[in-house]
């Protein structure tokens, strides 16, 4: 097992650490919180132990869990790099690109893995789809939100829209070519409901919404590819999966047919694959430590991390 301390007992945090503590690939050591008085109430409430200092705690453990807020993601990170902790890091990554690109040189000098919080990668639902994913063309993803004063500090693309980026680059093999975006504050002093449009290499189009201000709850991406059409909601975890393929001569009765202006036809059929439950997080955490154990890459790496906060910071640099 290897023995691991949280950076920051906020509400994400006490949800590491409570699945750290039931983990059987962890032994949680304990955590720091810079706020003294809520770190002295989690640590009576639910025993974890508290290190009153960030160098005490990350002595004391093998990998680091920073669930801080952004802005300290840089520190922390380096401190526990520099001691040679592998490191799990909330998204997003850093708070700029640049320090996002010196953690992951500081990586591979101190020979340490990194993993990044884009949890959504270990959503059921997509998980059961991924592999159905061939070249999409066009993508539209919709994150709408109930307005929550935490996370405000930073624009919605940060706070919501990254977990999509993350999403689309993970299934769209072309660089970026172009980007355009608008965005709108409404009660914060950063942008609350966002618009992009991703433009990639090979002709792939994505259009991504995020809004942290909408009266219900909304995660749901669309993937359009050649003879297929594929629906994730990540919010209820469930899929869909449509695809075509060309008609059979004689029709049953009950065959859906598309016939198009030219007279060819085809078939449309459901393909919906079985979705097994998991805890996301729990599952991304402990991937983490067999990437660890077994010495291999880490499922969503710093690099990957990088490339959604780069393409964030260029929607943002839009507004």
């Amino acid at each position: 097992m290897l023995n691991v301390g949280v950076l920051g007992a906020g509400h994400l945090g006490k949800i590491h650490l409570r699945l750290l503590n039931e983990s059987n690939k962890y032994k949680l050591v304990g955590f720091y919180d810079a706020n003294e008085e809520n770190a002295k109430k989690v640590e009576a409430e639910f025993g974890y132990k508290y290190y009153n200092s960030i160098d005490a705690l990350i002595d004391a453990v093998d990998v680091v869990d920073i669930v801080t807020p952004t802005l300290s993601h840089y520190d922390c990170a380096r401190q526990a790099i520099s001691k040679g902790k592998h490191i799990f890091i909330e998204k997003p990554i850093t708070n700029t690109v640049e320090e996002a690109e010196t953690l992951r040189t500081l990586v591979a000098e101190h020979h340490v893995k990194g993993q990044v919080g884009h949890v959504e990668r270990y959503n059921p639902a997509f998980k059961a789809i991924k592999g159905q994913l061939k070249n999409p063309m066009f993508i539209e993803t919709h994150r709408l939100a109930e307005f929550n004063p935490r996370g405000t500090d930073v624009p919605v693309v940060l706070d919501l829209m990254i977990h999509d980026i993350d999403v689309i680059l993970s299934v769209v093999n072309s660089k970026v070519k172009h980007v355009s975006a608008s965005g709108v504050s409404v009660i914060s002093e950063t942008p609350d409901i966002a618009n992009a449009r991703i433009e990639f290499k090979n002709g792939c189009v994505a259009n991504l919404t995020a809004s942290r201000i909408s009266l219900k709850n909304m995660r749901k991406t669309r993937f359009f590819q050649k003879d297929a059409y594929i629906s994730v909601d990540f919010l209820e975890k469930k899929c869909e999966v449509v695809k075509m393929k060309d008609a059979p001569k004689t029709p049953g009765d009950f065959d859906m047919i598309l016939q198009n202006a030219e007279g060819l036809k085809k078939q449309i059929y459901f393909d919906n694959p079985q979705i097994e439950n998991n805890n996301a997080i729990l599952e991304e955490l402990e991937t983490f430590a067999e990437s660890i154990v077994n010495n291999t890459t880490p499922i969503v790496t710093l690099h990957d991390g990088t490339e959604a906060l780069r393409v964030a910071t260029m929607i943002i640099d839009q507004f």
